[in-house]
């Protein structure tokens, strides 16, 4: 059996086209814009030309659904798990988040999900325990602490645009 191809097209003013023949003869393509976001396009069996379906999904989601496709005992955003059932996961906020210039306690985060921010990753920077006034940016990774649907509650917060 040989290795998928995957085809890469640059697309100026976009991002990059990566195109992929699976085993089947499915034509399936991921647009990788220079915003973060990807369009997941499938294209028709009988007509490879054809676009049968097509999702454009934002940063987040994109991660997500890497995470999803790439299993493994350790996604790249968890840091830590306990038998309590609480993980400690980081969540990158976007460029284009709304919260980007807001203060952390207009999220809201801890009231709706009971999931906390126990440190803010500011370029090379460590901010232990960020209080309610504190201002988030776009490129801040946020560690939040919390159960699992706590934790994805917090993820579905911050990724909101």
């Amino acid at each position: 059996m040989s290795a998928p191809r995957l085809r890469a097209t640059p697309l100026p003013g976009i991002g990059v086209q990566y195109d992929l023949v699976t085993r089947e003869q499915r034509h399936l393509s991921v647009v990788a814009h220079r915003d973060g976001a990807r369009t997941v396009s499938v294209y028709q069996a009988d007509d490879p030309d054809s676009c049968a379906q097509s999702l454009r999904l934002s940063s987040g989601e994109a991660a997500s659904l890497i995470n999803a496709l790439k299993p493994s005992p350790h996604s790249p955003s968890l840091l830590y798990t306990t038998d309590l059932g609480l993980i400690a996961e980081r969540i990158e906020i976007a460029a284009t988040s709304r919260w980007n210039g807001r203060v952390l306690g207009e999220t809201r985060m801890r009231t709706e999900t009971g999931a906390s921010v126990v440190a803010v990753l500011r370029r090379a920077e460590a901010i232990p325990s960020p209080t309610p006034d504190f201002r988030l940016a776009g490129g801040d990774t946020l560690i939040v602490v919390g159960t699992r649907e706590g934790v994805d509650g917090a993820a579905t917060i911050l990724g909101r645009e």
